[in-house]
């Protein structure tokens, strides 16, 4: 067994400044305090119903920010992570974005629907982001290969 100074506690706090300091990490940590802000804004509007997608969503972003913290998507290969997060990412924007343009069009007199209104507008936008960072990294990791055009061969 080997000697570790380290508590298993500074290793997760030490993987969590390591992976927010990344882009993933960063997108997935603003997707969730958004997420929040705006459960909060929903909370405090007469009309509570439209939090169940922040919740859902902060929900899955949380997951997928401990198992790419925890590198656990490195160990499970049996799901294919960057299409789970693509359409996890893209399910979001569009539900974000359906809902918050409801909230804002017809929130008045509601100043917290409003203002979870718009900041799920900034929510669909960042999440969409999201997928379209993703959908670039499955691309040019396909694995396609250039073919020979050499006669020689």
């Amino acid at each position: 067994m080997a000697d570790t100074d380290a508590s298993p506690a500074a290793s997760c706090v030490e993987k969590l400044r390591t992976y927010v300091r990344t882009r993933k990490g960063t997108i997935l940590a603003v997707e969730i305090f958004l997420s929040f802000i705006i459960i909060i804004c929903y909370a405090a509007s007469l009309y509570g119903g439209y939090s169940a997608v922040a919740i859902c969503e902060m929900v899955f972003a949380l997951v997928f920010f401990v198992f790419f913290m925890m590198e656990f998507d490195k160990q499970f290969q049996l799901i294919n992570w960057p299409w789970t997060d693509l359409f996890r990412a893209g399910i979001g924007a569009l539900l974000y974005i359906i809902t918050s343009l409801i909230c804002v069009i017809g929130g008045a007199g509601d100043g917290a629907r409003i203002a979870g209104g718009v900041f799920g507008l900034i929510a669909g936008i960042l999440f969409g982001y999201d997928a379209y960072t993703i959908f670039l990294d499955i691309k040019s990791t396909r694995g396609h290969t250039a073919t020979s055009t050499d006669d020689r061969v």
